[in-house]
């Protein structure tokens, strides 16, 4: 089964895309990946979306169009992907873009993400999956981090103590110890403040601090840093997930009128997102001897380069490298997750590991709305064993 798997993340720009191909051996599955691609956001979405994300307030209306719109882009994209690739996928696993995360403490109260599945599905005639989140909420979890099935079956087996970290908006960590169960959570702010105050130093000229460049040129105002390390959610136990509802334009606003130079205030909020992940390691992973970085975030020079000093100073056993040495491409990570989300709903298993998101119990994730191939794709889905999934192959062609 060929599944496109597409995720928008936080920085709202693109909707990145990742065509795989699932094969399945016993309880292996086998994951080949045919392509990767990323689609543009049209401005005008994009526009609105930010009109409307925290701490901006949207009107019902706003979110009634923005949802449909939304899903129009996708649909769009999924269309151009699949272009470009010449391939046609059996199944269509959106992740959607999320314009809310609603967490109380360690409590998870709600979650919404829109692009509208039934706009895909019309237009491209393909069954998609959809919508994954909110079931995990329900069962008590944190509906996050997804990724962490992923991140289980692709270290199961491994030796050493081993930990994924994805850098995107927010960071989060998957942690896999052999004689353990696993765990994982969201680490708090990755890229989401570094953007925000790149977009607002350089009046709207940069949506992201290029290369790490501008932070590179400042000096960290330790002050402030041990001020934003002091943050209550940096305490909290795992599992626990978080969203730019709270490490978000509000809050990088606060840092910015503190009045610090600009390349000064760059590399203080790049070491803050440094600084957090590792005392994360620090508190609750220090067994961890690997740790696999992915998302945009490694394409920051400074943070990768803040994150290894720091590794060293506080965790000198611990070695980061990227997903690369995987054969998982570090940039279409979420996207394949959600690719393999979907083909696990269609097959009725298992999305989510309740260590790892603190629900209940395991839950099949997602909603599907039919294309034209919906038989065909039940039918295929039907005839595999109904047995767990424990371990997954990946490769790249």
């Amino acid at each position: 089964m060929i599944v496109l798997g597409m995720i928008s993340g936080t920085s709202v720009d693109r909707i990145e895309g990742a065509l795989v191909r699932f094969e399945e051996e016993g309880e292996t599955l086998r994951a080949s990946i045919l392509t990767t691609d990323s689609h543009p956001i049209p401005d005008r979405v994009r526009t609105a979306l930010l009109s409307m994300l925290p701490p901006k307030r949207g009107s019902v209306r706003a979110v009634c169009e923005i949802n449909f719109a939304v899903g129009e882009a996708f649909a769009a994209a999924a269309h151009a992907i699949g272009e470009r690739a010449g391939i046609r996928p059996d199944l269509i696993a959106s992740h959607g873009q999320t314009v809310y995360h609603l967490v109380e403490g360690q409590r998870a109260l709600s979650t919404l993400q829109v692009g509208a599945p039934a706009v895909i599905a019309e237009r491209t005639g393909i069954t998609t999956a959809a919508d994954f989140r909110p079931r995990d909420i329900a069962a008590g979890g944190q509906g996050a981090p997804l990724v962490s099935l992923l991140d289980v079956l692709l270290l199961a087996g491994t030796d050493a103590p081993c930990a994924m970290l994805n850098l995107g908006g927010i960071g989060n960590m998957t942690v896999v110890v052999p004689g353990m169960e696993p765990f994982a959570f969201d680490t708090g702010p990755a890229n989401a403040l570094i953007d925000h105050a790149a977009a607002r130093l350089s009046g709207g000229k940069l949506r992201y601090d290029v290369d790490g460049t501008w932070a590179a040129r400042g000096k960290v105002n330790e002050s402030v840093l041990a001020e934003l390390m002091a943050h209550p959610y940096f305490k909290l136990a795992p599992p626990k997930s978080t969203g730019k509802e709270l490490f978000g334009p509000g809050f990088a606003e606060e840092v910015l009128a503190r009045g610090l130079d600009a390349a000064d205030c760059m590399a203080t909020l790049t070491a803050f997102t440094a600084q957090s992940i590792v005392d994360a390691f620090r508190d609750f992973a220090p067994h961890a001897r690997e740790v696999y970085a992915s998302g945009g975030g490694i394409h920051n020079r400074t943070l990768m380069t803040m994150l290894e000093q720091r590794f060293k100073a506080a965790l000198p056993d611990l070695a980061l490298r990227t997903t690369d040495a995987l054969g998982l491409p570090p940039d279409a990570k979420e996207a394949i997750a959600f690719a393999l989300l979907g083909y696990q709903l269609v097959h009725g298993r298992s999305g989510t590991i309740p260590t790892c998101t603190g629900a209940r119990h395991a839950s099949v994730l997602g909603s599907l709305t039919p294309g034209s191939n919906y038989r065909e794709v039940m039918r295929v889905a039907a005839g595999r064993a109904a047995g767990e999934i424990r371990q997954l192959m990946i490769r790249q062609l």
